[in-house]
């Protein structure tokens, strides 16, 4: 007898208590006097049985559906538990029920014969039945599991395995054992996708520490833009952003040379009403360490937070003052840190008398430097390398070679083994006092015996098991003597390279002792010889040098090409130096200051028009690329060329002197934007120059470059097609220290052009009638001009006629 089922579930097997009776015999004829047997009580439905009416029925269905799932017929085993599930009134101990064992195996099957969406599918349909699978599976199963997504994962088919992931996640299933998160972060930031670094380590519970390791990680590889989306990523999870997560983005910021970001970055706590610890008031300063009037402020706004600095904060507070600077404040935090140590609230550390023992090295301050070298012994703070090297280097920097050499003897005494760069230090000491000979002394000394060390026995016994490698004699008296070895560096041999000269040759030789010692030039050595080469005026041995590391693989930068620009300029070679200078962009090196400076100062004059064009073509491009430059200098050379189409300019410097001051601070960008134009223009364009905002001495100059670059096309065989217009306009300036009007500038260029040049003008746009040349009239000196009294107000234009222009032209050809 079949059982009724819901309209829903799938047709069960009978229940365990209406088993099928066996065949039996036939039964012999019934005795009519015989009383007739009680028929068996009918079954009830399905549907009819409660949970808590018959519990058999329930153990039964999970026995069957438990074998079902270990015969991998998964997707009837849903059937079925999906049937049972309302029948039995939605009552979680069905699940208890299933064996975990089969299940266990069917899945196992499942990933191996039919693949991970197909159990990524039972996953689903069984939680949509309440029926745990992904918890219940053991651990060859989970295995199973694991191992097809770290197929996935190994196939890098990313999208897909984050997808699964987070589905088995879903489902309940122990993501942690698949793999290690950070190993497939660490994929995504080499893909640069943090997107999806995001997405995936959203899925785990500690999310906000794996996000702040991948923003590290980002970091690393100086992607600001990436990193910044992780953090936007951990400001946006629910529990708000933590100070780790701050401090190590600012950190990222110092590491990417973005101090404004992480301004930014402060700024906005600050706006969201959370107060920074101390941490990162401290990654916030370090990394402006290079702005003191910023890294003030931050400390000052500490303060009124209520956020107590610490002693890393005032270390800051001194590297900042160091690397601008500024001694004296930095003498005042020392000491302000010292009273503090006095009342126990700090206890200096070596990193802050290094910092100082800096500061006063860098001012060339030995005394100060040996103050400090006693408040550490004081304290009972030992030096370190760091230390000594910087009290070597103070001694040093003032020139005091021998004190500086008893310096490194007492390190060693003191159980702290010196460095190439300490040695370095004391042979750079020798070179920037010309001390040459000595320093190739020095060198020789150490490196054929290096430096030895007379101990007295309680010396040496403090030193014993020391990390030396020292080379121990024993004398018949019985002291010790200590023999440290000197290893030089490339960075050694350098310095004596910088100690040749001007002589190449020894240079060279430093160069093959270096080769044959193991070591490899670098750029640097062969920047000083092409150096050297210049100095001595060999422009062929610096351009070989140049070619010769390009041969050897060495990547140039912006201060090699310098040199060899430099080398270029000091043998007068500017077309060989800007050939040199176009290069140097094409490989896509930005050119820095110095390399502007170099080819500006190349000349001390121009004799044609591309020559000024090609300044000023550097000049403009110094000026787009933030670079200030000598105005001053530049305006000079452009007088010099202008003035050139006179016959003589030397009675001229007067005038120019009322305008050309090296001591304005004012910028002449109008001016050489004018200049620029003007000179860009072809001759058979319309030539109108405007000088309007320009004082007069700027507006004459203007005037005359573009009559000096009509008759360079002249006499190259271009005509004059057109008139020449110069616009003056109507209103004031004030740009120099003497207001200047259209009057003014008008009448200065109108004297230059007739009485100076001989050239016929006219005056305003609607006057036809031309201002003569007066050749009889005197010269008057440019430094007392006057507007005379029967010059009309100007109407803002003079124009020079072609014809005018023509016939000047002509005369100026033959003459020349």
């Amino acid at each position: 007898m079949a059982l009724a089922m819901t309209s829903s579930s799938p047709q069960p097997p009978p229940p365990s208590h209406r088993r099928r009776r066996r065949p039996q015999p036939a039964a012999p004829t019934p005795n009519a006097n015989a009383k007739p047997k009680p028929r068996a009580k009918a079954l009830p439905l399905l549907s009819d049985v409660g949970v808590g009416r018959d519990p058999s029925a329930i153990k039964y269905y999970a026995r069957v559906a438990s074998n079902l799932a270990g015969a991998g017929r998964l997707r009837d085993f849903l059937l079925a538990a999906e049937g049972l599930r309302a029948a039995a009134g939605d009552d979680p101990s069905f699940a208890a029920r299933i064996s975990a064992r089969l299940l266990s195996r069917g899945v196992a099957a499942a990933v191996r014969d039919r693949g991970l969406p197909h159990v990524l599918e039972f996953l689903r349909d069984a939680q949509r039945v309440r029926v745990p699978a992904a918890e219940m599976l053991d651990a060859d199963a989970a295995d199973a599991v694991a191992a097809a997504c770290r197929m996935v994962l190994e196939e890098r088919r990313m999208a897909e395995f984050v997808e699964v992931v987070e589905a088995l996640a879903r489902y309940g299933f122990y993501v942690q054992g698949i793999v290690n998160p950070m190993d497939v972060l660490k994929i995504f930031v080499k893909k640069h996708d943090p997107y999806m670094a995001i997405r995936y380590a959203r899925i785990f519970p500690n999310s906000q520490l794996l996000l702040c390791n991948t923003m590290e990680a980002f970091g690393k590889r100086k992607e600001l833009k990436s990193a910044l989306t992780v953090f936007g990523a951990l400001k946006g999870q629910l529990g708000g952003i933590n100070m780790f997560a701050c401090r190590s983005v600012i950190d990222i910021c110092g590491h990417c040379g973005s101090s404004v970001q992480a301004r930014i970055i402060f700024e906005g706590l600050l706006a969201d009403k959370i107060t920074p610890n101390t941490y990162v008031f401290n990654s916030l300063m370090n990394v402006n360490a290079h702005s003191l009037s910023y890294n003030l402020s931050v400390y000052k706004h500490m303060q009124n937070l209520g956020v107590a600095p610490d002693l890393t904060s005032y270390n800051i507070l001194l590297k900042t003052c160091c690397n601008a600077r500024e001694f004296n404040l930095a003498q005042e935090i020392y000491e302000e840190m010292k009273k503090k140590e006095c009342d126990g609230l700090l206890k200096l550390d070596v990193f802050t008398y290094s910092t100082m023992m800096k500061v006063f090295a860098d001012a060339k301050m030995w005394k100060m430097a040996s103050n400090i070298k006693e408040d550490m012994q004081a304290g009972g703070v030992r030096l370190n390398l760091v230390t000594w090297s910087s009290l070597i280097n103070a001694y040093a920097n003032s020139g005091l070679v021998d004190r500086a050499i008893e310096i490194l003897e007492e390190m060693i005494r003191d159980g702290c083994q010196p460095t190439a760069p300490c040695f370095n230090i004391i042979l750079t000491a020798c070179v920037k006092s010309c001390q040459y000979d000595r320093a190739f002394r020095l060198f020789s000394s150490w490196k054929k015996s290096g430096i030895k060390i007379s101990l007295s026995p309680e010396q040496k016994r403090c030193l014993d098991g020391g990390a030396f490698t020292f080379c121990k004699e024993y004398p018949s008296n019985g002291s010790t003597t200590l023999v440290v070895p000197f290893r030089p560096t490339v960075t050694t041999y350098n310095i004596l390279m910088k100690a040749c000269g001007t002589n190449a040759e020894r240079a060279k030789s430093v160069m093959n002792e270096m080769r044959r010692n193991g070591l490899c030039p670098d750029l640097i050595s062969w920047s000083i010889l092409m150096d050297i080469h210049g100095t001595s005026q060999n422009r062929d041995g610096a351009i070989q040098a140049l070619r010769r590391m390009q041969r050897i693989g060495i990547r140039l930068n912006v201060s090699a090409y310098t040199v060899a620009i430099k080398a270029c300029v000091a043998n007068k070679d500017l077309k060989l130096a800007l050939h040199l200078f176009d290069e140097m962009k094409a490989h896509q090196l930005k050119p820095n200051l110095v390399t502007y400076k170099t080819l500006l100062i190349a000349r001390s004059n121009y004799g044609s028009l591309q020559e000024v064009q090609q300044c000023l073509a550097i000049y403009q491009e110094m000026r787009k690329a933030g670079y200030e430059a000598n105005d001053y200098y530049l305006k000079e050379l452009i007088v010099e060329w202008c003035e050139g189409v006179l016959s003589s300019g030397s009675d001229n410097r007067d005038f120019y002197n009322l305008d050309l001051q090296p001591k304005r601070k004012e910028s002449f960008n109008l001016f050489l934007e004018k200049v620029a134009t003007v000179l860009q223009k072809d001759v058979d364009q319309n030539q109108i120059v405007d000088v309007r905002g320009l004082s007069k001495v700027e507006a004459r100059i203007v005037v005359l470059s573009v009559l000096r670059k009509i008759k360079e096309q002249y006499l190259l065989g271009t005509a004059v097609q057109d008139d020449v217009v110069i616009i003056t306009g109507h209103e004031k300036t004030s740009r120099t220290e003497i207001e200047t009007s259209a009057v003014d500038v008008e009448h200065a260029i109108v004297t230059v052009l007739t009485d100076d040049l001989g050239l016929e003008v006219l005056i305003g746009p609607g006057s036809h009638l031309p201002v003569l040349p007066n050749p009889k009239a005197p010269t008057k000196s440019r430094s007392n001009l006057q507007v005379p009294t029967k010059f009309t107000r100007p109407q803002g234009v003079i124009k020079i006629p072609v014809n005018s222009l023509n016939h000047w032209l002509k005369k100026k050809a033959a003459r020349d």
